[in-house]
């Protein structure tokens, strides 16, 4: 760090650049309380999503109870074929969104099929799009908390270190140069009697 100079213009300087400081933590402060309501959403979104995915899978245990039948071959009827995110804005933050998913089922012959392999077949669907879903809000909130972390750290920079700072150099400087002045106005005076005297003399 370079030695702090100890006169008006880098007095005017520190000045300015607490001014600049102050003017700027107002907004951080506010970006990093949206931040955080965003984050608290997205955490109650995952949680919802969740419990979905547990609804289902209760539903599919109370409805088709039938699924331990033996002798049906339910492997690879439905697969999550392909899916698109997007990005979009929130609060400065780009963020993962599902754009399209595609869930496809395998044909299947209605008539060598119990008829239930219906029901089963969009319980399925439903699952695998609800699991995708909690993945990408997972992602969503590990991605505010990083931007929560992050604004966290320049709110403690300014709050903590560049303010500070900045005000404890405005008071040395000033200090200083109090201490100069009045030194300067002594100096004057001993000077003046000096004069007097070898004028007198």
């Amino acid at each position: 760090m370079a030695r702090l100079q100890l006169n008006k213009s880098s007095l005017a300087r520190e000045q300015t650049q607490l001014k600049s400081y102050e003017r700027f933590l107002p907004s951080l402060d506010l970006k990093l309380q949206q931040l955080m309501a965003e984050r608290a959403k997205a955490r109650k979104n995952v949680q919802y999503l969740q419990e979905e995915v547990t609804r289902l899978a209760q539903q599919v245990g109370e409805k088709l109870p039938m699924l331990a039948q033996q002798g049906v071959d339910l492997e690879g009827l439905v697969e999550l074929k392909d899916y698109r995110l997007k990005k979009v804005n929130v609060v400065g933050v780009t963020m993962p969104d599902l754009d399209r998913i595609e869930v496809a089922v395998r044909p299947y012959s209605l008539l060598a099929k119990p008829h239930w392999v219906d029901a089963v077949a969009r319980l399925l669907h439903d699952m695998i799009e609800a699991r995708l879903r909690v993945k990408v809000a997972e992602e969503r909130v590990r991605i505010f908390d990083k931007s929560v972390a992050t604004i966290t750290q320049r709110v403690n920079l300014f709050e903590k270190v560049l303010i500070p700072r900045a005000r404890a150099n405005i008071k040395k400087i000033r200090i200083y140069l109090s201490d100069e002045q009045m030194q300067s106005v002594v100096r004057s005076k001993i000077s003046k009697r000096k004069h007097a005297k070898e004028v007198a003399a």
